[in-house]
């Protein structure tokens, strides 16, 4: 009984990981490169090859009945990339990028001149 807990329990967990590292893919992927450096961050190929790479491994943990997946603990570090990706450089692109972003910019939301 315990162990079948265990195991909904880790499945959970790891489609939670995959789920994280696809938001932060797809997040990724509607930002507009020139905003990254004008963040002051690395290269939206970086981090689209950082992110990307979490996202296919922490599909390929997931646990599946009769499928090889790779082992459990690179799951963790996939979680940790797409972390980094949502909680550092997601929050400081944001600004730059445009549409929801606008108006949260350094400048204020009127622009340069501070309104009317």
């Amino acid at each position: 009984m315990i162990a079948s807990l265990q195991v909904v329990i880790f499945f959970v967990f790891y489609i939670a990981i995959f789920g994280l590292s696809l938001w932060a893919l797809i997040d990724l992927l509607r930002r507009p490169a020139t905003a990254f450096p004008q963040a002051g961050k690395r290269t939206k190929g970086f981090w689209g090859a950082i992110v990307g790479v979490a996202t296919a491994v922490s599909f390929s943990v997931i646990p599946i009945p009769g499928v090889p997946h790779l082992p459990s603990f690179l799951a963790l570090l996939a979680a940790v990339g797409a972390i980094v990706y949502l909680v550092d450089v997601k929050p400081a692109v944001t600004p730059y990028s445009g549409g929801r972003g606008r108006g949260r910019g350094p400048r204020g939301p009127s622009g340069p001149s501070g309104g009317w």
